[in-house]
């Protein structure tokens, strides 16, 4: 990937990177369960994002 990056393509790597994170365990408590601990999972070097 190129080291100077449009912002749009920035922007959405960003997003990509804070929806690979944890659900905070509270919102799991309170929905008991309904919501999973990592509903999107995504490991870097598995699965690659499309159209970034």
């Amino acid at each position: 990937m190129a080291r100077n990056k449009h912002l749009a393509r920035k922007l959405r790597l960003a997003k990509e990177t804070k929806s690979n994170s944890a659900v905070p365990i509270w919102v799991v408590v309170k929905t008991r369960r309904r919501v999973p601990f990592r509903p999107r999972l995504r490991h870097w070097r598995r699965a690659k994002l499309k159209n970034v």
